[in-house]
């Protein structure tokens, strides 16, 4: 089973970004206190255990703890903040977001796979 990493600085944040021109790579956005951003994890997790798309790296960023890394995300792949919030990037930009009740195993097979 794929699983995500937790990002909790601005240098990981960094090395995954420049990494991204050889592997794609996803990011949610969590908010630990949202119930909506619970049921996105719930679903970025059912992806994750299924047969996620291994040509991608998989990360997580709790927005709350690690503020300072969700904000220069938004500002690196000049995408608005929201949470719960999925980014799929690329080249150090922007393929695919969306947020909120969107962040569904559904939504995420459809793009990735």
């Amino acid at each position: 089973m794929s699983a995500w990493k937790e990002l909790t600085t601005v240098d990981q944040w960094q090395e995954v970004l420049d990494r991204s021109s050889d592997k794609p790579a996803v990011v949610l956005k969590h908010s630990t206190t949202c119930p909506v951003s619970a049921s996105a994890l719930d679903e970025y997790e059912e992806y994750l255990s299924g047969k996620p798309n291994s040509d991608v790296d998989y990360y997580l960023v709790k927005v709350i703890e690690s503020r300072p890394v969700s904000n220069q995300i938004a500002e690196d792949l000049g995408i608005k903040h929201a949470s719960p919030q999925i980014l799929y990037f690329k080249n150090k930009e922007s393929i695919w977001n969306t947020s909120h009740w969107s962040v569904t195993t559904k939504h995420i097979t459809a793009v990735l796979d």
